[in-house]
């Protein structure tokens, strides 16, 4: 038990060189800390909500495969992200190949998941206006065109710098900025009515 607080308490850097030198656990924690942040990108950037669940999988796959190659460990975090983004794109190039097949099981075609962080001082009246209004955001992000969500996604979400997020989707600097900034624009442009 004790030794598992140990790996909770450790700064991200630190799991990341432990991890690298084969300590399971210390790849375990980095796992549990790092599969929450991978699951609520990939569910902001694809539009195939059943997919969701194997691209995290698979994220989290590379990551503990590819750890070892990483070089700086302080460049965990846009490590990961970079592997995020390539698989988004790779799944975005497989699901142009493939024909859209309907699920006779849902009236929508299309499954959702709901992540909610239950805060239960709010009256019902208020959480549903809180619920329809992520709803309205997560939909409105979703019609982005994929580059910009993309740079919104690892912005906002992920909180990572422009540098950053330059190196994940191999552009530079200012068209990531011109990027978030069209995306602002047509969030709020696209949620006016709502906020």
């Amino acid at each position: 038990m004790q030794m598992k607080l140990v790996y909770k308490k450790m700064p991200l850097e630190e799991l990341v060189i432990l991890s690298q030198k084969s300590d399971y656990k210390a790849l375990e924690e980095l796992i549990k800390r790092e599969q929450k942040n991978v699951f609520a990108t990939f569910a902001y950037l694809s539009k195939k909500r059943e997919n969701v669940a194997d691209l995290t999988q698979e994220a989290l796959m590379r990551m503990a495969r590819g750890l070892a190659n990483l070089k700086n460990p302080k460049t965990f975090k846009s490590w990961l992200n970079q592997i995020v983004t390539n698989l988004f794109y790779d799944e975005l190039r497989k699901s142009t190949r493939k024909p859209v097949i309907l699920s006779t099981d849902d009236d929508q075609g299309e499954k959702t998941y709901h992540t909610q962080i239950p805060d239960y001082r709010h009256k019902p009246m208020e959480k549903a206006m809180s619920v329809e209004l992520d709803k309205l955001i997560k939909d409105e992000i979703l019609s982005l065109p994929e580059h910009f969500r993309i740079a919104i996604i690892l912005r906002e979400l992920q909180g990572l710098t422009y540098e950053e997020i330059a190196a994940a989707t191999q552009t530079n600097v200012g068209t990531v900025k011109s990027r978030i900034a069209r995306a602002r624009y047509k969030l709020q442009d696209g949620l006016k009515h709502y906020v």
